[in-house]
């Protein structure tokens, strides 16, 4: 395995091309990789592939990439089939929905398309990683490389190590996350990790509030960028993770670390409504 550089992996290959794979895809051909990303059909390949070049293009914009969006943008291509990626790929990040039995099967299917050599990760913000590596013939390759959004602007990874990853498997991955020009914590595998379970009791005691009518949205949000200096309210935050996400990762607290993590009705009611934040143009917050 790659040790730990200023460089990137040659090859990279990113399971999912939405929002979270998108980016991790971006990042990786920016820093100067070559990226296949892996989605399940043809139609889905091709918003992956728009919504690379999109971001890749707003940085540009933003003066934050090095070269042409055309170019770097030509660093990645797309196929349909786990098995269709590059045996030579150093990394492997699985980044679709947050389904445990999914990311298992797709996982030990990189596992049998890749080489002995390449690093497999999963982007899950929340499941177990330790299971997650049960579902391996080589578990010691395997760690969480928690990514947060948007990827191409967030300064940290979360790694993540299960009882069996290897020490030469973290120091590539701190490598190459200083290569994309971010900075690591590392935890071990924990429900909610650390980063989730932090921000999840904040994000929930923060709807509890606008539940039990102590303030509104607005003003709980304003009271922590200005009293605690958060870049960005929990409520505001909840809406760009995404209010569904925010649900499932209570869910799993819950069950996996009791009823502090309980999900206060007001999330659950919202979901059901289909205010699921930034996405769909209301949450906490409208959005444009």
């Amino acid at each position: 395995m790659t040790s730990a550089s200023a460089s990137p992996p040659a090859v990279v290959g990113v399971i999912g091309g939405g929002r979270m794979g998108a980016g991790i895809a971006q990042s990786f051909a920016a820093a100067g990789a070559s990226v296949v990303v892996v989605e399940h059909d043809g139609a889905a390949v091709a918003v992956a592939l728009d919504r690379i070049a999109a971001g890749l293009r707003l940085a540009a914009e933003r003066g934050g990439l090095d070269g042409q969006a055309g170019d770097v943008s030509d660093r990645v291509t797309a196929v349909t089939s786990i098995a269709q990626l590059p045996h030579d790929a150093d990394l492997v990040v699985e980044a679709v929905p947050e389904d445990a039995a999914l990311k298992a099967g797709l996982l030990a299917a990189a596992e049998q398309a890749v080489g002995e050599r390449c690093v497999l990760a999963t982007n899950t913000s929340s499941l177990s990683v330790t299971e997650l590596a049960a579902a391996l013939k080589q578990p010691g390759r395997f760690l969480g490389m928690h990514f947060f959004n948007p990827v191409p602007v967030s300064a940290l990874v979360e790694l993540v190590l299960a009882p069996d990853t290897t020490g030469q498997t973290l120091t590539a991955a701190v490598g190459w996350t200083h290569a994309l020009g971010k900075q690591e914590v590392v935890v071990q595998d924990s429900p909610g990790f650390a980063s989730s379970r932090l921000g999840l009791a904040l994000g929930l005691e923060a709807i509890r509030m606008v539940e039990e009518g102590v303030a509104d949205a607005e003003a709980i949000d304003r009271a922590m960028c200005l009293g605690y200096r958060h870049p960005m309210g929990p409520l505001r935050l909840t809406d760009v993770v995404g209010l569904d996400v925010r649900l499932a990762i209570a869910d799993h607290l819950h069950a996996t670390l009791g009823e502090r993590f309980a999900p206060p009705a007001l999330l659950r009611e919202k979901v059901a409504r289909g205010e699921l934040g930034r996405k769909t143009g209301q949450g906490f917050h409208p959005w444009p």
